[in-house]
This record gives structure tokens, C-alpha cells and sequence, in this order.
């Protein structure tokens, strides 16, 4: 099960939210801004996040400019949000940019998508030793060819 961390300060597009993916399934966390979402995705590491732009405090550009500080979150991808009109440029702080109001199965689809391509991609391990070598592990002989 996936888990994503959504991010805005209006409550009520956070529980609407919620409600719908997981019904889909994905194990949700919220945040009410951009402080509390870079402490949430700190603690819980989610496999994806969708935040909204416009936000008092932190908002979802700057929450997004300091994911990009900690290697471990550098990876998370984002959904960005707003009601804003979306830059010219393509921005590599998030990765699919959708405007408000959200079109559901446009950010389903771009949550499928982003989940499968970040599952599929290469594993790494961080910071895990390696494991001890075994003193009953079998020595390869060529008595048995």
C-alpha cells in the first residue's frame, strides 16, 4: 500500500481528499501547511505528495525547494496544485503540475503514474549495512560439476 501525504490549508479539500484515495486504497497522512507536511514527510517518508500552491506559512513551492535539501525526501515525487496559472517552464521541484479545481481522474491517473514509475524504478538502500557474512554459507567446489 502506498502512502501520500497531502498538503493544504483548506480542511475541507484535504478531507475530499482523503476520502477518495483511500478508497483507491492509498494510506493517506495530512498536513495543514507547508512546516507541517516537511515534518510529516520527514517522519513517515510517503511514496508521494500532493500540495497545494498557495498556502499562509511555507507554501507549496517552498515546501517543495526544501524537499529538495534532504537527499531522503529529494525523491518523493509532487503533485503540485493551485489556482494560479501554471508556469511557462517546466519546474523540477514537482512533477506533474494540475490547476484547480482538480480534475479527480486527471489526478488519479497522475498519481498511478508516478507511484508505478517510482516503484519500478531502481531500488536503493540507504545508510544499511551490509549483510555479515555467513560461516555456514556453502563453498562452491568443483568436485560436484
Amino acid at each position: 500500500m502506498s502512502t501520500i501525504l497531502l498538503v493544504d490549508d483548506d480542511v475541507d479539500s484535504l478531507w475530499m481528499l482523503q476520502i477518495i484515495l483511500a478508497g483507491h486504497g492509498y494510506h493517506i497522512l495530512l498536513a495543514e501547511g507547508g512546516e507541517a507536511a516537511l515534518d510529516k514527510a520527514a517522519q513517515c517518508l510517503p511514496d508521494l505528495i500532493v500540495t497545494d500552491w498557495n498556502m499562509p506559512g511555507m507554501d507549496g513551492i517552498a515546501l517543495c525547494e526544501r524537499l529538495k535539501f534532504y537527499p531522503a525526501l529529494a525523491q518523493i515525487p509532487v503533485v503540485m496544485a493551485s489556482g494560479r496559472i501554471p508556469p511557462k517552464e517546466k519546474s523540477t521541484l514537482w512533477n506533474v503540475f494540475l490547476s484547480k479545481p482538480v480534475d479527480l481522474g486527471v489526478l488519479e491517473c497522475a498519481i498511478d503514474s508516478l507511484l508505478a514509475k517510482r516503484l519500478s524504478g531502481p531500488q536503493t538502500r540507504i545508510n544499511l549495512p551490509a549483510p555479515a557474512v555467513s560461516r555456514w554459507q556453502p563453498i562452491p567446489s568443483k568436485l560436484w560439476v
